[in-house]
């Protein structure tokens, strides 16, 4: 087992897996119990978090629901976009709910992910729209869409008659006590290329479309430390500092397992846009690309966030964290 020193020892020394982590923060029970950075990366500083940023979304369509803004996860996709003109021919798509969207079993045409027509559109919600539906219908089948997920923020802003990013600032991170995120601005091919790959760290910002609406699947910029409250909250079943965020009941709904995964997602179990890595663990994970992670666990009430830069197929950490982080932290 190691202690503090050994583990930073250890991740500076790494030539592997563990070589991109940037900072790794810890709650226990409330407090502080693990802050450390690597590659110049201070504790304040933020990183695009990828695809942890759709446990964030999850968070707020939840909040949406309390305030009673969406009525319900049963709810139509289509009742938020009655301005949209459906392609002729297309049936399914007025079937799809956000519980589809939630649990990434909405349906969409084509093989692949259209990222160079949306994230060139002048509106990345409605040309994501163009794709929803399809001739087999609703399957209920798991397909991972991190475009698919940008719907969530055209309902969010329909829902609540503001920017996502203005809801979320108000409504999640203020009462968190993390600093406000800011919209990314106008952004070029070469720039959002940028975003992705650039190791250095980023303000606390958000990317966005030319309306000025974030990206629902990416580009939430976090600092470790912001993911650790974020994963405090959940922990305490939407309760922070005495104060309560999200209702218990969609908290509950969100992390528990609707579906079991296959063997790309290491047979985990999903839950509203979270992952359940174990059947038999009260441990529950928003997962992004390059190892950024919010890991939280129940019975031990430990959060942990973990920032990395970019570096594909890493999707470990959560073995990494319950070996290595978990026993440092006792």
């Amino acid at each position: 087992m190691m202690n503090k020193e050994e583990l930073h020892r250890f991740i500076s020394g790494s030539t592997g897996n563990e070589s991109n982590i940037c900072q790794i923060y810890a709650i226990k029970d409330g407090e502080t119990a693990y802050d450390d950075c690597w590659h110049g990366f201070k504790t304040e500083d933020a990183m695009n978090v990828n695809s942890v940023t759709k446990g964030v979304m999850a968070l707020l369509a939840g909040i949406a629901l309390d305030k009673g803004c969406i009525k319900s996860v049963e709810q139509k996709v289509m009742d938020f976009f009655p301005d949209y003109s459906v392609k002729r021919g297309e049936k399914t798509i007025y079937d799809v709910t956000i519980r589809h969207l939630l649990t990434m079993t909405a349906p969409y045409k084509g093989k692949s992910e259209p990222w160079k027509k949306v994230c060139t559109s002048q509106n990345f919600t409605y040309a994501i729209l163009d794709y929803l539906g399809g001739r087999n219908g609703i399957t209920g089948e798991f397909r991972y869409a991190t475009l698919g997920i940008q719907i969530l923020t055209g309902i969010i802003e329909k829902a609540t008659d503001e920017k996502c990013i203005d809801f979320a600032n108000r409504n999640l991170f203020k009462p968190l006590g993390l600093p406000e995120r800011i919209p990314h601005g106008d952004s070029s091919k070469e720039d959002q290329f940028d975003f992705f790959m650039n190791k250095s760290p980023r303000k606390y910002e958000w990317f966005n479309d030319p309306q000025g609406s974030v990206t629902a699947g990416w580009g939430l910029c976090m600092s470790a430390l912001d993911m650790a409250v974020i994963g405090a909250l959940v922990s305490n079943y939407g309760q922070y500092d005495g104060r309560r965020i999200i209702s218990e009941e969609y908290l509950r709904e969100m992390i528990a397992p609707h579906l079991k995964l296959g063997e790309r997602f290491g047979y985990m179990n999903y839950g509203y846009l979270w992952y359940k890595p174990y059947d038999d663990k009260d441990v529950y994970a928003a997962i992004g690309d390059s190892g950024n992670i919010i890991y939280v666990n129940m019975e031990k009430k430990i959060s942990v966030g973990i920032t990395g830069t970019f570096k594909p197929r890493i999707f470990d950490r959560v073995d990494f964290i319950e070996k290595k982080v978990l026993p440092v932290i006792g």
